[in-house]
């Protein structure tokens, strides 16, 4: 078990599926990988043609929030006083004001960090919009109050200070939070409540929405990095790409059984299920770019296939095979999914700089600046790292034994 993340994120929640927590935090190295490539293509003006699907690490941690969430939450929900006892045998019983407590104290923490590393780094790499324009400081600092609050910036608006139409102009990457916080409050709501056979109805029917907004390129951008600005196209795509694979992971958890797990059948493949699945993320990340030659999107339907085949399968046979796994695996994993969280928020401000120094110094491959991707990385890493034992961990503690206990 995650003693941490038990004691303190959670309170009383079950032992945590370790590969899957590993497996967060390689996805969130590979979006920073990913990210690395969009600042090339972003300083010349051209697509993405190195692992430029690395962007669906997004996709998968909505299905690891969505089967986590239900795995931890689904059977201690307050219902009746009957109910109440058996949740209380297995942990405390919740109600809506215990659960969101719970969320907010667990991703807003690290929102606030972000912002503040947000603004640092907008006043490092000089203040002013991608297209060389002055940004009033007072327009700054209402950014600034916003991101604190989580209150998106529409495009146009006055305090978009980068002028790139992003919900969290100091922070890009949080959109995927903001849209994480409504599949929180829709569980919370409504999904908790449907039926096995509701709920796989609903998974049907953002899927087939899904891959009809997908395979007809209703965004224009030929794959599903969507989601980021809030335009009407984008907000609905977001909320299909968050509903989707979040559902699909609640679906899976209600239909994982323990009995699942690998206790004793430790063969070469299990065993090794953790780097096995590093392999084949990053190897379909990896894939060149498909052209589009007609109205379909064969770049897209290839994404959808990741998400609606490979990631499920991953995230199966992972959370079947903890036992089957080293120490020494379970020791980075849990090192990895704690650093995850951290590094996903962190990092893109640090990459703001980077795409400025690319932008000033005309420089588009890696070959001319692998010195300094290295900087950027270990940087990245360094500072959520920091980030997590010296602001996270004890932030979190203090609240949780606030408001939790």
């Amino acid at each position: 078990m995650n003693n941490f993340n038990a004691s303190v994120a959670f309170a009383d929640t079950k032992p945590h599926y370790i590969l899957l927590d590993g497996l967060r935090g390689v996805a969130a190295l590979m979006v920073l990988w990913y990210h690395v490539f969009e600042g090339f293509a972003f300083a010349k003006g051209s697509v993405i043609e190195t692992f430029n699907h690395g962007h669906l690490g997004v996709d998968f941690f909505f299905l690891l929030s969505g089967f986590v969430i239900s795995y931890a939450y689904d059977d201690r929900w307050r219902k009746s006083p009957s109910h109440q006892v058996q949740s209380q045998s297995q942990g405390q019983s919740m109600s809506l004001k215990s659960f969101f407590k719970r969320r907010l104290i667990r991703l807003h923490p690290m929102l606030v960090m972000g912002a503040f590393i947000g603004l640092i780094c907008f006043f490092i790499q000089g203040g002013v919009k991608w297209d060389g324009t002055s940004t009033p400081f007072h327009w700054v600092m209402i950014a600034f109050v916003l991101t604190l609050f989580f209150i998106p910036a529409y495009p146009g608006a006055s305090y978009d200070i980068r002028g790139n139409a992003e919900m969290f102009p100091l922070n890009g990457p949080s959109w995927s939070l903001f849209f994480e916080y409504i599949g929180n409050i829709l569980y919370a709501l409504f999904i908790r409540k449907l039926s096995n056979k509701m709920l796989g109805l609903l998974v049907g029917v953002t899927g087939i929405l899904w891959i009809w907004f997908v395979s007809f390129d209703i965004s224009g951008y030929d794959m599903i990095g969507i989601g980021w600005t809030l335009d009407a196209v984008n907000f609905f795509g977001g909320l299909l790409r968050m509903m989707f694979p979040f559902t699909l992971g609640m679906l899976m958890a209600r239909n994982f059984s323990q009995k699942s797990k690998v206790k004793s059948q430790k063969t070469l493949f299990t065993k090794n299920i953790f780097w096995i699945s590093i392999i084949i993320l990053f190897a379909f990340f990896s894939v060149p770019y498909f052209p589009k030659t007609s109205n379909i999107s064969v770049n897209g339907i290839y994404e959808l296939a990741c998400i609606m085949i490979v990631f499920p399968l991953i995230v199966w046979i992972a959370a079947s095979s903890d036992s089957a796994q080293s120490k020494f695996t379970l020791k980075l994993s849990k090192f990895l999914g704690d650093l995850s969280y951290p590094l996903y928020i962190v990092h893109y401000p640090v990459m703001y700089v980077f795409y400025s120094w690319l932008i000033k110094n005309q420089y588009f491959t890696l070959v001319e600046t692998w010195q300094m991707v290295i900087l950027v990385l270990t940087v990245c890493i360094v500072l959520a790292y920091a980030c997590l034992k010296l602001y996270d961990e004890p932030i979190r503690k203090r609240l949780s034994k606030k408001f939790l206990s």
